[in-house]
């Protein structure tokens, strides 16, 4: 991550831009207006990613943010231009995403601070070895009423726009996300010595579950649901798993379908828990409600592409994104870069350089369009 900030703020400074560290880690140029009491206008993405990932989900969208003020040529517009490389959207090592726009908006709740990742150290003593200091970060939020919208470029992360042969896709709404960790916790046994009716086995427990969450979502037109991690303990090849700790991911764009389908797994869950002689507990660690992009700024972002002789798509976007937490503060709106073979969060995940060249014209006609 230093590393990461070290070039990006240097291309910042080249642009002539003032370059700021907040407190949680967001690293933010600033771009002058052309007058000084100007309000703002944000442009941004996130520069962490998950493991086993490829280079551009969220890094493009802030490399692409300082192309468009390069574009610019030192013309001033109407309001100031911020940048923003977010420091954790993902939520990959405390479990909790978005702390970086968290903080801009000033929902950064002070509990997070102590999350601790799997070797232990919390958050707050991340921040601190990083150099920072979180007892400032609530001085990261924005000022209320001083920002005049934000808009985020990012790689589509699925075949959409591929399939109907389109570089760019204007997105209408970011889908609600609710996240939650679930453990079942049976009885650790040998595995050669303890019968199989006489088990209260937690792995075989979660497993018939896990069947349950892909066929309630098979089921449900729109909802997608994941279980992208799991742990059983002790983890011991010749040992009963007496715990077995599981995430679950749900989504979906209307919020009371997700809810309805997040409490029947969970009821599900307990169902099978006590079939089988187990406990269970969960916690919800992230509740994101569905969040529509601005009508204006949508608008304007597909009149722009029309303008600039690209087929106008508008799609509900399945992913989060730093976007819905920003849309707390100002107006937002996305737009969408094909991705090819649909891949993301995957080494291979790419991105065509002539899709990139439309989103910088779209971008820069969108600018200066807002500006008239």
């Amino acid at each position: 991550m230093r590393e990461v900030h070290r070039v990006l703020a240097g291309w910042m400074e080249a642009l002539g831009m003032n370059v700021r560290l907040d407190a949680v880690g967001n690293l933010i140029g600033h771009y002058p207006a052309q007058k000084p009491d100007a309000p703002l206008f944000l442009l941004g993405s996130h520069v962490d990613t998950v493991r086993d990932a490829g280079p551009y989900d969220g890094v493009l969208g802030v490399v692409l943010a300082l192309a468009l003020v390069e574009a610019l040529e030192g013309e001033r517009l109407p309001w100031a231009l911020e940048v923003i490389a977010f420091s954790e959207e993902e939520g990959v090592r405390f479990g909790v995403p978005f702390l970086g726009s968290k903080a801009a908006v000033g929902r950064f709740e002070t509990e997070l601070l102590q999350r601790k990742d799997v070797q232990g150290q919390s958050l707050a003593e991340a921040i601190r070895a990083f150099g920072l200091d979180p007892e400032r970060i609530p001085q990261a939020a924005y000022e209320p009423g001083r920002v005049s919208g934000y808009l985020e470029f990012h790689i589509e992360q699925g075949p959409v726009l591929e399939n109907l042969g389109y570089p760019l896709g204007v997105v209408e709404a970011i889908a609600g996300q609710s996240r939650l960790e679930l453990t079942f916790i049976g009885q650790a046994g040998h595995a050669g010595t303890t019968p199989m009716p006489l088990r209260r086995d937690a792995l075989a427990g979660a497993a018939e579950w896990m069947t349950w969450v892909e066929r309630e979502a098979r089921r449900t037109p729109g909802l997608v649901a994941t279980v992208g991690r799991i742990a059983a303990l002790p983890g011991a090849a010749n040992v009963i798993p007496g715990e077995a700790r599981l995430s679950l991911d749900v989504r979906h764009a209307e919020d009371e379908v997700r809810a309805h389908a997040v409490a029947h797994l969970v009821g599900r869950a307990q169902q099978i828990a006590l079939r089988r002689g187990l406990e269970l507990a969960y916690q919800t660690l992230h509740e994101q409600p569905a969040v529509p992009c601005d009508p204006y700024l949508r608008e304007a972002l597909a009149q722009a592409v029309e303008a600039q002789g690209y087929p106008v798509h508008r799609m509900v976007s399945g992913a989060g994104h730093d976007a819905m937490i920003m849309a707390s503060l100002c107006p937002v709106a996305m737009l969408f870069l094909r991705s090819p073979k649909g891949l993301s969060h995957h080494p291979e995940e790419s991105v065509w350089p002539q899709d990139v060249e439309a989103a910088l014209r779209v971008g820069l006609h969108f600018l200066r369009q807002l500006a008239r």
